[in-house]
């Protein structure tokens, strides 16, 4: 199985592909679009937004998902309550794991942070147990950084234009 080969080009396309978009759901969706081409052996990627103390579906790439997910409830919820990434080899094992596509057997959850306070997660399932692996987050987290400092601008733009 081919786990996830991340050079520094295709970190430097990514940068590319967002450094000029200024709208905080073009540029998620596209992120979800752009990890859906690079990763092998998914069958679902995208952005859960936090407001308050529920996660909302934001874009992606795959089946028809959960809209909603409470902190502290299943592999997303879980990451956020907990701040940290969490990888999942087996979501049967995982304690209140919540079955938004049957099919899924791993999954992979890189919270998101913005002034140190969580925006959100990047959820990515597979249908492949033990799937993804600490190298994996470590090379996702590298995205997300990406992404992090682009949703900076990003806000602050949308801000000074309301």
């Amino acid at each position: 199985m081919k786990q996830i080969n991340i050079d520094s080009n295709l970190l430097l396309a990514y940068s590319e592909l967002i450094k000029d978009d200024f709208f905080e759901m073009s540029v998620l969706a596209n992120t979800s679009a752009f990890l859906n081409e690079i990763l092998d052996n998914i069958n679902w990627v995208g952005f859960y937004i936090l407001k308050g103390d529920t996660l909302y579906l934001g874009p992606f790439q795959g089946k028809v998902a959960c809209t909603t997910i409470e902190v502290g409830k299943g592999v997303c919820g879980t990451a956020v309550a907990r701040r940290e990434a969490i990888v999942v080899p087996d979501v049967e094992k995982f304690p209140g794991h919540i079955y938004c596509d049957p099919l899924s057997q791993s999954e992979i959850v890189i919270p998101i942070f913005l002034n140190n306070e969580v925006y959100g997660v990047l959820d990515i399932d597979s249908p492949i147990k033990n799937r993804f692996t600490d190298a994996d987050k470590d090379i996702l987290q590298e995205f997300i950084n990406v992404l992090e400092n682009h949703l900076k601008s990003v806000l602050k733009y949308q801000n000074e234009q309301d």
